[in-house]
């Protein structure tokens, strides 16, 4: 995927449920995977020419699982022009060593969460952008279906009145395939994740039966986000601008 089309979606879905202010200063969650450097290198140039002015800088959670080298990531922040913080912590061994989770990724996300709230507001950010794209909207539901018995897809605007931080999603409507897209033609350098049940998760799960439905019923996917962008769901904002 060109630049181009990449900024075109990412700005769409930043008017359509009005992600951005002026003045905002966001922090990009950055694991160093391909979706939060991407979305990254999206919003910094969005806020060259955006007309809502806002300013950006990128904040790394360091798990600790094992030894991370995040050379590549501060050499990419560092070309981009943008600040990075990288926080390191003990949740890896917490969830993993000392609380032995059979599901980490729950108490892991949590925790996580709680880590990049803190330094989002120390460095003085009112906003967070996570990088959740179409897929894992759709995944994110369909795991919502499956074992809870909702239809749910997370919001692409949520504010946490208890902190005064919204958390916002700029690249839900780019498409995983996208990325990868993106990342090749840019060389972007993307690490390789340290999560020692990375592939092995539910998530893992619902993102290979997305893909077999897909395959069996080309353009299922579609008609999915549609239904979730037009399902009137609980905490979802109403789009500000339609059919962009």
């Amino acid at each position: 995927m060109k630049r181009q089309r990449l900024l075109s979606l990412v700005r769409q879905a930043v008017e359509r449920y009005g992600m951005i202010e002026a003045g905002d200063r966001i922090a990009v969650g950055v694991s160093g995977g391909k979706d939060s450097l991407t979305l990254l290198a999206a919003l910094k140039e969005l806020s060259g020419f955006y007309p809502k002015r806002f300013s950006v800088c990128a904040v790394c959670v360091d798990l600790g699982f094992g030894h991370t080298d995040d050379t590549k990531v501060r050499r990419f922040c560092e070309a981009l022009g943008t600040e990075l913080s990288v926080i390191p912590t003990r949740i890896g061994q917490i969830v993993m060593e000392e609380r032995k989770e059979k599901n980490p990724c729950s108490l892991c996300a949590k925790m996580r969460k709680g880590a990049l709230v803190q330094e989002a507001l120390r460095m003085g950010c009112g906003r967070i952008a996570y990088a959740h794209h179409k897929d894992d909207f759709i995944e994110t539901m369909l795991l919502s279906l499956i074992f809870q018995g909702q239809f749910y897809a997370f919001p692409p605007v949520t504010r946490f009145e208890d902190t005064g931080i919204t958390v916002v999603r700029p690249l839900m409507l780019v498409e995983e395939a996208q990325v990868r897209g993106f990342c090749r033609r840019y060389s972007i350098p993307v690490m390789k994740s340290s999560c020692p049940v990375d592939g092995t998760t539910k998530r893992a799960y619902a993102k290979k039966l997305l893909e077999q439905i897909q395959k069996e019923h080309p353009g299922a996917k579609e008609r999915m986000f549609h239904a979730i962008t037009e399902g009137n769901l609980p905490d979802w904002p109403q789009a500000i601008v339609r059919n962009l």
